[in-house]
C-alpha cells in the first residue's frame, strides 16, 4: 500500500530541521486537498525555472546581480505576483496551486523563490517578520532582505520597519527578533496556521480541523493546537473528542498558573468543558 499524504510528511520532518525538504513537505499538505493529481511535475517545473535562470548568471556570485537576475525571470519572463485582489483564498498556500497559476502570498512565493535558489546554489533563509515573511541570503555580513510578495524588492532593515508600518498601518518598532530566520519546521507550521486560519475565517471547520492536524505532526505537544483542534470538533458536535482535547488544554495550562504564565484564555476554556460535560 502507497503512503498516505501525511506519512509522506511524517517521514519527510522526521531528521534534523536542517535536511528538511520544504518542497517535499509542502507537496505532501497539497497533496491531501488534491488527492487525484499528480504533483511530481511541480518539481520539474522548479527545476525547470532553475535551469533557465541558471546561464544568465554572473561567475561571480555578487547576491545583488544574482536576486535581480532570479526577478526578471520569476516576476517579469513568468508572471509570479502577489495575489492582492483575492489574498485569503486558500489555494494562495499550496505549491502545486502557486506555480499553476503564479500567484500567492509573501510565504509560499517565498517557498518558490527559495525553491529556485537552492537549486541555482544561492541558498536564502526564510524571515518571519510579523505579518509578513521574507528571504535573506545567507552571506556574511549581508544585512539585505527579498521580499517575493513585492515581486522580489531588496529591503535593507530600515525598509523592513517601513514595510512593518504599512501592515500595521500605525507606527511600529523593528526589534531584532523580527528578522531572525526560521527553523524548516517553523516555516511550514507558519504555512499551515495560514491556512487555518483562511479556513476558520470562512467557516470551513473540516478543512481547518485538518490544518490542526497537519500541526500536531509537527509539534505533538503544543497546547495551542490541542485547544484549537478541541475547538473545532466542539464546532463540528464532535463533543466526545473535543473534550479530552480542551481537558489536556487547561491541565496544562493550570500548570504553567503556577509559574505565573496561566493564559486569558483559561476561564472560557473551562466554561466550555462544562458545558461539554452536561452534553455527554
Amino acid at each position: 500500500m502507497n503512503p498516505t499524504p501525511r506519512q509522506r510528511f511524517e517521514a519527510a520532518i522526521d531528521q534534523p530541521d536542517a535536511a528538511i525538504d520544504l518542497v517535499a513537505a509542502a507537496l505532501c499538505i497539497a497533496q491531501e486537498t488534491y488527492p487525484d493529481r499528480d504533483l511530481s511535475p511541480c518539481l520539474e517545473q522548479l527545476d525547470a525555472i532553475a535551469a533557465t535562470i541558471a546561464p544568465r548568471l554572473p561567475a561571480e556570485r555578487y547576491p545583488l546581480r544574482w536576486i535581480q537576475i532570479i526577478n526578471q525571470h520569476l516576476f517579469q519572463d513568468l508572471g509570479f505576483r502577489g495575489n492582492t485582489d483575492n489574498y485569503y483564498d486558500p489555494r494562495n498556500s499550496f505549491l502545486n496551486d502557486v506555480l499553476e497559476r503564479r500567484t500567492g502570498i509573501p510565504i509560499s512565493l517565498s517557498l518558490v523563490y527559495g525553491a529556485v535558489a537552492q537549486r541555482l546554489g544561492f541558498p536564502l533563509e526564510g524571515i518571519g517578520m510579523p505579518g509578513h515573511f521574507l528571504l535573506r541570503p545567507q552571506v556574511d555580513a549581508m544585512e539585505l532582505y527579498v521580499d517575493a510578495f513585492h515581486q522580489g524588492e531588496v529591503l535593507f532593515p530600515q525598509d523592513c520597519e517601513a514595510r512593518l508600518q504599512q501592515i500595521y498601518g500605525m507606527p511600529v518598532s523593528l526589534k531584532a527578533e523580527h528578522l531572525e530566520p526560521v527553523s524548516q519546521r517553523q516555516f511550514l507550521a507558519r504555512l499551515l496556521t495560514n491556512l487555518k486560519v483562511i479556513y476558520i475565517k470562512t467557516g470551513a471547520f473540516t478543512q481547518a480541523l485538518a490544518m490542526v492536524d497537519w500541526l500536531l505532526l509537527l509539534h505533538p505537544d503544543r497546547p495551542q493546537d490541542h485547544r484549537d483542534r478541541g475547538l473545532l470538533l466542539y464546532e463540528l458536535q464532535r463533543w466526545q473528542e473535543a473534550y479530552p482535547e480542551l481537558t489536556l488544554y487547561v491541565q496544562y495550562q493550570e500548570a504553567q498558573g503556577l509559574a505565573g504564565n496561566q493564559a486569558q484564555d483559561l476561564p472560557v476554556i473551562r466554561r466550555l468543558l462544562e458545558t461539554l460535560r452536561s452534553a455527554l
